[in-house]
């Protein structure tokens, strides 16, 4: 490996740390300018964006929903709405193939009206009336938001309501009166990441100034917020002070403002549902291993009771992925080697506590049983249950080659199909396979590919993410479909350690100085590639973003020998310095403190953008970022950029002015910025491609 420099005191490229510094954006303009030049002047980029902005403005996509009370909400974008329309209908309007929505709040509307960049943020409904809204709009994409009160009834914003400017607030509804809300006040009211510090109590029609204190923080943490839960006979207001990433405290707010702790480890993911606390430690804990799903009665917890009712343990192959509440039964997801299960749980009222099994009965109480018949390589999702009710849920069931299906059922009756995606691309011939590679430390690490199976190696394309204990689980990509595969490219997906594949040992893998373990599993699966014929190192380009990003930074600098293309979306490149910028501050619990001599060595070590070399045969990079990505700072893909161009390598950046951390703002800029990736991959890759059969053309 090329030797570190450690350039962080005297970097030449830090003024282009100015998001909207008029040097920094005179950059930025030509660079994209470049990028304009060399791959979208080109015959035939303007027919697949048009292509790609078919697929994702189908009038036939799945419209997913949330249901509030007797209704359904959705959001929903097309070529007529490109902001987006939030809207309302029936379940068994729902169940037609042309539903009659009801259009709550057209976006693109109240954005001419304004004359702002406005992107959805999202709606907090009041329960049960269903009549008050928070509703969170976003300027370009960014994670800062406005919020506003808006009347569902009146069909306007109320004017004497809940409104905050601009910021990352947390706020939720206490009742009609009075919301919990964390947000920027002025000096001192955010967290060293950018988060809010205190939550206050704020009663409506009084200034936020004068809202009670409920809880502060330290800067040094992520961040403050509380809740209410408001399950009819089990209200309660719960407050959640982060440390970091991974490790936070659960009270108990009492009427009096008092606080009592939930006894769990910091690091342990935790729910309240009416009687019932769960519990899943991310290390041993109470003699059961991290990952496992721990049940308590919440009253015995707190009153000290400690023998939990294990509903989980994981395996070497399978791990917990989630799990959903209905009104009287729990619904568990879970992975095994990254295909989804999905099965029921149902306690009995009154039924001793124990430990239980790994199949069958549970002891405890709780019996158990599959959910649905998923078929191998897919994935199953829940999208949405209603506890409060009943028993409803719906179940969206997805894979590499499978078009989305939703379904919807209530636990104990025969379930119906409620909406069936078509399939996007032509997908003749095509398979998914999944494969193991071995890592450096002997680690076996899952892949999967898909393509034509048999022939001549072609073009490949490989992604993973490896972090935040991040799962990379099977779905239909129909961008990826018709850009890539449809056209003779094979598509391979990663499930490296960092990620969440195989729970919280396979996160903890990578952390921090482990980092290294993650990149070494990628490297394994981009060999395996090539040894099995699948591809060879000059036709596999590589993909990731966010954190995705720092991996094919990473990779660019540790073995560039090994890809002939490598994009990097809105990435983390810069380590010695991302904790000074926006919210870099809180993923130290996952990478280190780069302040910290302890830290600063293997941060140093693996820092993309100081490991850069003018003697290294590196292959074409392109990177992207957005102007409005208030996240994961632009200045680290625009640094980036100049440092490869100065040391005279093939580099493109394209930056978006909208779009957030996503990178665009709507479905034209998404199939623009899909457009130029595959533009770029096909263009570098796929020249021995050509005269296959299903080869390439732009």
């Amino acid at each position: 490996m090329t030797d570190v420099t450690d350039t962080s005191d005297s970097d030449p490229y830090q003024w282009l740390e100015e998001v909207e510094g008029e040097r920094a954006l005179a950059w930025v303009r030509e660079r994209n300018a470049e990028t304009r030049a060399a791959l979208a002047d080109g015959e035939g980029f303007g027919a697949l964006v048009a292509e790609l902005r078919e697929v994702l403005d189908a009038p036939d996509r799945i419209p997913y929903t949330l249901r509030r009370g007797p209704y359904l909400y959705n959001f929903w974008r097309d070529a007529g709405h490109p902001r987006g329309v939030w809207r309302r209908t029936t379940l068994e309007q729902y169940r037609t193939d042309t539903p009659d929505w009801d259009v709550l709040l057209d976006l693109d509307a109240l954005a001419a009206d304004e004359g702002e960049d406005w992107t959805w943020g999202g709606a907090l409904v009041l329960r049960p009336a269903f009549r008050h809204v928070l509703v969170r709009l976003s300027r370009g994409g960014g994670d800062a938001v406005v919020v506003r009160e808006y009347d569902l009834e009146k069909r306007a914003f109320v004017p004497d309501g809940f409104r905050l400017p601009e910021a990352k607030t947390r706020i939720g509804w206490i009742d009609e009166d009075h919301v919990f809300v964390g947000t920027d006040t002025g000096p001192g009211s955010l967290t060293d990441s950018g988060y809010p510090r205190t939550v206050r109590r704020w009663r409506r029609g009084t200034p936020l100034a004068a809202a009670e204190l409920v809880h502060e923080g330290g800067v040094s943490d992520l961040s403050v917020f509380a809740w209410r839960d408001p399950t009819e006979g089990f209200v309660r207001d719960f407050v959640s002070q982060w440390r970091d990433f991974f490790h936070h405290e659960t009270h108990l707010l009492a009427a009096d403002g008092t606080l009592r702790r939930i006894d769990v480890p910091d690091d342990a993911d935790r729910t309240v549902y009416r009687e019932w606390l769960l519990v899943t430690p991310k290390a041993p804990w109470l003699g059961q291993p991290a990952g496992s799903l721990l049940a308590f009665r919440f009253e015995e917890f707190l009153a000290g009771q400690r023998e939990p009712e294990v509903l989980f343990t994981p395996d070497e192959r399978t791990a917990l992925a989630g799990h959903t509440w209905t009104r009287n039964h729990l619904l568990v997801e879970t992975l095994q080697d990254v295909a989804s299960r999905l099965h029921v749980l149902t306690p009995r009222p009154g039924a001793d506590s124990g430990a239980g099994n790994g199949s069958g009965a549970w002891a405890g109480g709780w019996t158990r049983r599959e959910l649905a018949d998923i078929p191998p390589l897919a994935s199953a999702t829940l999208t949405d249950t209603d506890p409060d009710t009943g028993d409803e849920y719906f179940l969206s069931l997805t894979g590499h080659l499978l078009p989305p299906t939703l379904h919807r059922g209530e636990i104990g009756q025969p379930g119906e199909r409620l909406k069936q995606a078509p399939e996007r691309f032509d997908a003749t011939g095509l398979t998914a396979r999944q494969y193991f590679a071995v890592s450096a430390d002997g680690t076996r690490v899952p892949y999967t590919v898909v393509g034509r199976s048999g022939g001549l190696p072609g073009p490949a394309l490989l992604t993973g993410y490896g972090g935040f204990e991040v799962s990379l689980t099977p779905s239909y990509n129909t961008v990826r479909g018709r850009a890539w595969l449809a056209r003779g490219g094979t598509y391979v997906v990663a499930g490296i350690r960092g990620g969440g594949e195989y729970g919280p040992r396979w996160h903890r893998a990578a952390l921090k100085a482990e980092r290294p373990r993650a990149y070494e599993d990628f490297e394994a699966v981009a060999r395996d590639l090539v040894e099995r014929g699948v591809t060879t190192s000059a036709g596999l380009g590589i993909t990731g973003g966010s954190n995705g990003g720092l991996l094919m930074g990473a990779m660019l600098v540790r073995s560039p020998e090994l890809f002939g293309a490598i994009v990097a979306h809105v990435p983390l490149l810069d380590m010695l310095r991302f904790h000074t910028l926006l919210a870099g501050a809180s993923w130290m619990a996952e990478y280190g403190d780069p302040d910290d001599p302890a830290d600063r060595p293997h941060l140093a070590a693996l820092s993309p953008y100081h490991r850069l070399a003018a003697d290294r045969p590196y292959p074409p990079v392109l990177l992207t970022t957005s102007t409005r990505d208030d996240r994961v700072h632009p200045g680290h893909a625009r640094k980036t950029a100049a440092r490869l161009r100065e040391l005279g390598h093939r580099v493109l950046l394209h930056e978006t002015l909208s779009g957030g951390h996503a990178g665009a703002a709507d479905n034209e800029q998404v199939a623009y910025n899909s457009a130029l990736e595959h533009t770029f991959l096909w263009r570098t890759l796929a020249a021995p491609a050509m005269d296959r059969p299903g080869g390439a053309a732009d």
